[in-house]
């Protein structure tokens, strides 16, 4: 499915989310708190959005993701590797940081891959995540199911694939409540778990960093 969408995968983001996934992964990355030179993990790195906005701070970063197609579609993930989140070719402690934009929900392994997160971050590392959620104001909810249940496969139709945009709004349900979520980060080996709602519930943000001695 990641394949097929991969071509137009940055223009269907863009206009969804009226541009603001653009500021909110900027607003990630400025939470993630890491300096120039760092090493970064952009996992299910996708076109590489999260990898050209760290790229531009003077990190490396590495782009990883299952699908091939988005990988070959991304534009500055020069260091790109295929791979499973759930059984990574990294070795322990490769990295001062990581994110992971929207991805967390099309994990099958989803607490097997945050282990993994945990044991390719160094100590004293950093993680950041973004991800969709679901607004808590009736209101908001509202006007929310009416544009990505019906609006946003529209367009995925016109522009990219119908069936994929219909799963994706469909697939927050596959998200654990949000304690059972930031549990699974602080049971893998994370502190300081924080869990912010971004424009009333639009998206998520988590963040932590990795236990141990730095």
């Amino acid at each position: 499915m990641f394949d097929t969408i991969a071509p137009r995968y940055e223009l269907v983001n863009r206009l969804i989310t009226f541009g603001l996934d653009h500021r909110w992964r900027t607003a990630t990355l400025d939470r993630l708190a890491l300096p120039s030179g760092s090493h970064l993990l952009d996992l299910a790195a996708g076109t590489g959005d999260f990898t050209r906005l760290a790229t531009d701070r003077g990190m490396t970063v590495v782009s990883a993701d299952l699908s091939i197609g988005m990988l070959q579609a991304g534009r500055g993930t020069t260091r790109a590797v295929e791979a499973d989140a759930a059984h990574m070719p990294f070795a322990d402690a490769t990295f001062d940081g990581l994110v992971c934009g929207y991805a967390l929900r099309n994990f099958t392994d989803l607490a097997g891959a945050i282990a993994e997160m945990a044991r390719v971050v160094r100590p004293g590392g950093r993680l950041a995540i973004l991800e969709v959620a679901a607004p808590s104001s009736r209101l908001l909810r509202s006007g929310y199911s009416m544009w990505f249940d019906h609006c946003v496969p529209k367009i995925g139709g016109l522009l990219s694939d119908r069936d994929a945009y219909a799963y994706l709004p469909r697939s927050t349900a596959y998200l654990p409540e949000t304690d059972d979520l930031c549990a699974l980060f602080t049971n893998a080996g994370f502190s300081g778990v924080n869990h912010h709602l971004i424009l009333g519930g639009l998206s998520q943000r988590i963040t932590g960093t990795r236990r141990g001695e730095s």
